[in-house]
C-alpha cells in the first residue's frame, strides 16, 4: 500500500500516524492514484537518454551451444543411424508440433507444423513423434533413434506403458505401422532441457 494514501485514508489512526497527518494537512496534497506507463511513453523517454555504451544485441544463434545439445557418445553400430528430437504443445495460443532431423553427417533438419483442430498436450506430442518419423520414411532413413521428452509416449510406442487413452489409442496404433518402414527403430526419453530445439519449434507453431 502506498504510505502515502494509507496516511490520508485510514480511518483509526495510532498516535505516530495522527501526528504525520496533522503534519501534512498543511500542505494542499491530494492522492491519485498512480497509472500504468504506456510503452510509448518508455519508449520516448529511453530515446531522450541515449546510452554512450550502447552496443548493438546479436540475434544470431551461438551455434557452439545450440550443436551442444546433439552431442553424446556414439558406438560403431549407431554411426549410419538418423537421429529425430520431437515436441509438440498446446497452449491457449495454438497447438504446435517441433521436429529436427540430424543426419549421420551431422546435418540439422527442422521441421515445424500448426495443428488445425483442438488437442492435449499429449495428442500435440503425439504428433509431433508421427511428423518426426513420417520425415525420416520420407528421406528414406532406415535405421533412426528417437528422441522426446515425454515419457508417457516413449513407454506407451515401447510398449511398456498401457494407452488407456482412447484419444492416444489411434496414434499408438499409427505409429507402430511407421516402424514398419524401418529396419531399425528405437525411442528413448530425454529430459526437457535436451530437447531445446524442438521445444522452441513447436512453441514458434502454436503462435503464428
Amino acid at each position: 500500500m502506498d504510505p502515502v494514501k494509507y496516511i490520508f485514508e485510514k480511518p483509526a489512526l495510532t498516535e505516530q500516524i495522527a501526528r504525520w497527518q496533522v503534519l501534512l494537512s498543511e500542505f494542499d496534497i491530494v492522492y491519485v492514484t498512480q497509472k500504468a506507463i504506456k510503452g510509448s511513453a518508455l519508449a520516448d523517454y529511453l530515446a531522450q537518454q541515449p546510452i554512450n555504451d550502447y552496443q548493438p544485441m546479436h540475434l544470431e544463434f551461438p551455434d557452439e551451444d545450440i550443436m551442444a545439445l546433439f552431442e553424446e557418445e556414439v558406438e560403431d553400430e549407431d554411426r549410419d543411424k538418423w537421429i529425430v528430437w520431437f515436441d509438440g504443445t498446446s497452449n491457449a495460443l495454438g497447438h504446435g508440433v517441433g521436429v529436427v532431423l540430424l543426419t549421420p553427417n551431422d546435418q540439422c533438419i527442422p521441421f515445424t507444423a500448426r495443428l488445425g483442430f483442438d488437442c492435449t498436450n499429449n495428442m500435440a506430442k503425439y504428433e509431433a513423434s508421427a511428423l518426426g518419423i513420417q520425415v525420416a520414411i520420407d528421406f528414406k532413413v532406415k535405421l533412426l533413434k528417437v528422441y522426446g521428452d515425454l515419457a508417457l509416449v516413449i513407454h506407451q510406442v515401447r510398449g511398456e506403458w498401457e494407452t488407456r487413452d482412447h484419444k492416444l489409442i489411434p496414434y499408438r496404433v499409427y505409429i507402430k505401422k511407421l516402424t514398419e518402414f524401418f529396419d531399425d527403430i528405437s525411442f528413448r526419453h530425454i529430459p526437457r532441457e535436451e530437447n531445446q530445439m524442438a521445444d522452441v519449434l513447436a512453441t514458434l507453431a502454436s503462435m503464428f
